[in-house]
C-alpha cells in the first residue's frame, strides 16, 4: 500500500494517502533529480504548498523524500503535484576549482556549501588532478567528476538521494536479488543495439607539451570495427601533467568503455519497491537470448488505484 505524508515545516503533518488517485516515482542514474508526481482529490480541510515536505513509503519501505515544486489545479476537483528530492537543488549553477580531489570529496564539499544532507558517500579513491568548472550546474560538475573517475578506474558509481540523504554507491554494491523476465515480473519489453551514441572505435588523446611547445598525440584504434562501422572518433585533451604511462592507461580504459555497441532494453513489469536507477538486476528473456545483469538507467514506479507497475530502462555494462 502506498503511504504519502506531507509536512508543512510548521508542525502540520498530514497523511494524504487516501486522497491520492495516481502517482509516479521516477529515478534516473545520471543528471536528474528523483521526482514524485501525484494526483490528489481536493480537501477543504487540507492545503498543500510549494516547499512542503513529501515522504513516500510502500508497505512501510521508504521510497521518496522530497519537496513540492509545483501545484496544478483543474475543474475536476483534483490537484496535480510535482515533488523533487534534494538533487533538484543541485541544478543551481556556480563556479568551482578543484585540485587533486576525489569525486567523493567534491560531492561532500558541494553538499556542505549548499546545506544539503548527505549520508553514505563511497570512497572513490581516484584524485582528479584538475577540475575547473565556471558557471556550471552543480549536478553536472558532480557527474563529470564521476565520469572521470569511471574512465580512470573502470568503477561505476551512482549518485542519488536515499530518502533525504545524498548518497554515492559503487554499482557493484547495488545488485538486487531479483530476476525480471519471462517467468518473473515482466509484462513486456523492447530492445535496441546501437552505435549512434557513446560508441567509438578510434580514441585520440592529446597533451600540451610545455617543453616542445607542441601537442603530443596518443591514438588507439580497432581496425576491424572501423571496417565494420566506419571511423567513430573520440577526442579528448588530457591534463598536461599526465605522463605517458597514465595516458596509455586512460587510452586502454576508454577503448574498453567505448569500443562496443550500446545495448538498451526497456521492460514493463509488476511493481517492486526495491528497484531504482543505479541498481543491477538480473534479466532473463528467452526470445532475445538474454540471461545476464543489467544496470537500471531510468525507472518509473506507477501507482493507480490498486495497480502498481514498473517501467525500467536498462543498459548492459560488461
Amino acid at each position: 500500500m502506498l503511504q504519502v505524508v506531507t509536512d508543512d515545516k510548521q508542525g502540520g503533518v498530514f497523511d494524504i494517502s487516501e486522497l491520492i488517485t495516481d502517482a509516479n516515482w521516477k529515478t534516473s542514474r545520471i543528471g536528474k533529480p528523483g521526482s514524485f508526481d501525484f494526483t490528489m482529490l481536493q480537501d477543504s480541510n487540507y492545503m498543500i504548498n510549494n516547499g512542503d515536505i513529501v515522504a513516500v513509503k510502500y508497505d512501510d519501505k521508504p521510497l521518496f523524500y522530497g519537496y513540492v515544486f509545483s501545484i496544478g489545479r483543474s475543474q475536476e476537483d483534483t490537484l496535480k503535484i510535482k515533488a523533487y528530492d534534494q538533487i533538484r537543488y543541485l541544478t543551481a549553477t556556480d563556479t568551482y576549482v578543484f585540485k587533486n580531489k576525489t569525486a567523493a570529496a567534491i560531492i561532500k564539499q558541494i553538499a556542505n556549501d549548499f546545506e544539503l544532507k548527505w549520508g553514505h558517500i563511497a570512497d572513490t579513491k581516484y584524485a582528479i588532478p584538475n577540475l575547473i568548472e565556471d558557471g556550471q550546474k552543480l549536478i553536472d560538475i558532480i557527474d563529470k567528476a564521476l565520469a572521470l573517475t569511471t574512465v580512470n578506474t573502470g568503477s561505476i558509481y551512482v549518485f542519488y538521494d536515499d530518502y533525504g540523504n545524498l548518497t554515492l554507491q559503487n554499482v557493484k554494491d547495488m545488485k538486487l536479488d531479483i530476476v525480471v523476465g519471462d517467468k518473473s515480473l515482466m509484462t513486456g519489453f523492447s530492445f535496441e543495439k546501437s552505435i549512434d551514441s557513446e560508441t567509438y572505435n578510434q580514441i585520440k588523446l592529446v597533451r600540451d607539451n610545455k617543453d616542445t611547445k607542441k601537442r603530443d598525440m596518443h591514438i588507439a584504434q580497432d581496425s576491424a570495427n572501423i571496417a565494420k562501422w566506419g571511423r567513430l572518433q573520440y577526442y579528448e585533451k588530457v591534463d598536461e601533467n599526465m605522463n605517458d604511462a597514465q595516458i596509455r592507461q586512460l587510452l586502454d580504459q576508454l577503448v574498453k568503455l567505448k569500443n562496443r555497441e550500446t545495448k538498451s532494453l526497456k521492460v514493463d513489469a509488476l511493481g517492486n519497491p526495491s528497484v531504482r536507477a543505479g541498481c543491477y538486476i538480473h534479466v532473463e528473456i528467452g526470445e532475445l537470448a538474454i540471461n545476464q545483469l543489467y544496470l537500471v538507467e531510468e525507472c518509473s514506479h506507477r501507482f493507480s488505484g490498486e495497480e502498481y507497475t514498473l517501467q525500467i530502462e536498462l543498459k548492459v555494462i560488461e
